[in-house]
């Protein structure tokens, strides 16, 4: 559900300068990185120096915003501005490798964008058409004719304890298990704890992937699945509605 925009508090400073160029050879620099065997602590530690990171502009973020568009993440407009819509695409391809995210493009993530890793799929016979959410990732993935389309950082259940305004109590958690697309509502909608933007419900008029101001890299959801709002201004005109499979692991 809506909230207060977070998400620049995990942002470093921002540094308005041309980086190194990244593209070509560059990207495959770095030695081999090792793979994470288990969440890590999503911390912001500060950029080394001339590391891409918000608030650069220039060939260099141009050629990493082009790579990540290229490989099904979205980075906004390829323009050359490292803004909020790259910094979620940089988000999700750590989140998809396996390495801890960053606010910046580190050493073992050039190596990956020169040697990347496909999602890893969580259901082996869904269907061509699906959309996939890992839990463990804070990832969602559409598949196209067995083909990733879209790759998208989320936020999902928090787990924690909260009381609607309403009345009720409830714990916050994305259910598992498989679902189905049930219906598309415009714009932003109100609900009992807060307002969806532009929401997918994949349970009744309750469980929705939807937009939100607030996606940060931790798990702050009431339950939904949230997605940033660039993403969900055109998310429901890439899935079938009704219909589309939805599987939550």
């Amino acid at each position: 559900m809506r909230r207060l925009w977070l998400s620049l508090l995990l942002v470093p400073v921002m540094v308005a300068a041309v980086a190194l160029p990244i593209s070509g050879a560059a990207w495959a620099s770095p030695a081999a990185p090792g793979a994470r065997s288990a969440p890590a602590a999503r911390t912001a530690p500060a950029a080394p120096a001339r590391a891409l990171q918000p608030g650069m502009k220039g060939s260099a973020v141009k050629a990493l915003q082009r790579r990540l568009a290229a490989l099904k993440y979205y980075p906004g407009a390829i323009d050359g501005r490292f803004g909020t819509s790259t910094l979620e695409a940089v988000w999700a391809f750590y989140e998809v490798q396996g390495l801890t995210p960053h606010n910046y493009v580190d050493s073992a993530m050039k190596w990956r964008l020169a040697h990347p890793k496909a999602p890893r799929k969580l259901v082996s016979h869904g269907g061509a058409n699906r959309i996939e959410v890992s839990l463990y990732r804070e990832v969602l993935v559409l598949y196209r004719n067995n083909q990733v389309q879209l790759i998208s950082h989320v936020s999902t259940g928090g787990h924690y304890h909260y009381c609607s305004p309403g009345g009720g109590c409830g714990y916050a958690v994305t259910p598992t298990g498989n679902y189905h697309t049930v219906v598309f509502m415009r714009g932003w909608v109100h609900v009992p704890l807060g307002e969806m933007f532009n929401p997918v419900f994949f349970i009744g008029t309750a469980f929705a992937i939807h937009g939100d101001t607030d996606v940060p890299l931790a798990p702050v959801s009431h339950g939904c699945v949230r997605i940033p709002m660039d993403i969900a201004n055109f998310f429901h005109k890439l899935v079938k509605i009704p219909g589309e499979p939805v599987y939550i692991r």
